[in-house]
């Protein structure tokens, strides 16, 4: 059933399109003898030519994982409290983005700023492609703006991290050494209740592993507060470990396909992707693509549909 699914989403998206296409063709026979209104037929090219270019951008998801759900991290860099806030804005815009396609959203792990905003948090993205639309996300987004934290109302720049992975499910099987596997229990924290701040439910994993390129120990580290009971948060962090240890294993394979081809280009964790301009001038611009818009306003309530197109458009196919 999972495949057939799979399936149906192309043949009836193809289905659609040729539909609206056919329809187009209809209004304009009847524009040419003059039946049809000018406006009725500019409305249904701009309805047709987004569907035909929003099917070729999903035609570009393409990998075994894009069909998979997705699991985001943000974190906020150097710079207190206007960083914080910065990583609390991405946190919003990301969720309006998942609400919009309807996408399940739930927030795994959270750790709030001192002040305001968030210094950390882990989003779940439950839905088809959720990972490969989100994976054109990964890297450095930086915000420049004038600081509501400052006293003398100065410009500033800050950077949060994005790191998204993919959410694996039942089809996929990744074996966990119980040997390198070891938990911290704590009190979550938040509004009360019967649990919180009275049991520690909140659990913190910590996994080992040897990096095979480099022979060296690594830990990967996952915190979850999400459930009330210790055992449900236990595992929800185990399918956490699952996804990061799947993507491991998908970063090399790509790195060995990169070596091969050396021409193709690569989008490495840490580096700067796009720019959030607020002050002086509004303008968001993704450095990878050159693709740019001036309303920063609906980028950050959600609509980074454009860029994520011009990301699979460019990048996708490979």
């Amino acid at each position: 059933m999972r495949r057939i699914r799979s399936i149906k989403v192309w043949t009836e998206g193809f289905v659609a399109v040729s539909g609206m296409v056919d329809d187009l063709s209809v209004l304009f026979d009847f524009f040419e003898t003059g039946e049809g209104a000018d406006d009725e037929i500019t409305a249904a090219y701009g309805e047709t030519l987004e569907a035909v270019e929003a099917l070729e951008a999903k035609n570009m998801l393409r990998n075994e994982e894009d069909r998979l759900g997705a699991v985001m991290r943000i974190n906020a860099g150097a710079g207190g409290t206007e960083s914080n806030d910065w990583a609390d804005m991405l946190l919003r815009m990301y969720s309006r983005w998942g609400e919009q396609r309807g996408y399940q959203i739930k927030i795994m792990d959270i750790l709030p700023g001192d002040e305001a905003g968030v210094k950390s948090v882990t989003l779940e993205f439950e839905g088809e492609y959720a990972y490969g639309y989100l994976k054109s996300e990964n890297g450095v987004h930086r915000l420049v703006r004038l600081s509501p934290f400052n006293a003398q109302n100065k410009r500033q720049t800050s950077f949060t991290s994005v790191s998204v992975v993919p959410l694996i499910d039942d089809t996929i099987e990744i074996e966990i050494n119980p040997a390198n596997l070891s938990w911290d229990t704590f009190r979550s924290s938040g509004a009360g209740g019967q649990n919180v701040n009275k049991v520690e439910t909140g659990v913190r994993l910590h996994y080992k592993y040897q990096d095979e390129t480099t022979g060296k120990t690594e830990e990967i580290v996952i915190g979850n507060t999400e459930s009330r009971s210790q055992l449900g948060n236990k595992e929800n962090a185990l399918r956490l470990l699952k996804s990061q240890l799947y993507e491991i294993e998908l970063r090399k394979r790509r790195e060995k396909v990169a070596e091969i081809e050396s021409n193709k280009k690569r989008i490495e964790w840490g580096s700067q992707i796009r720019s959030y301009v607020l002050q002086p001038y509004k303008m968001v611009k993704d450095v990878r693509t050159g693709f740019e818009t001036s309303n920063a306003q609906a980028v950050l309530d959600g609509g980074i549909d454009g860029f994520i197109k011009a990301y699979l458009m460019e990048f996708g196919g490979e």
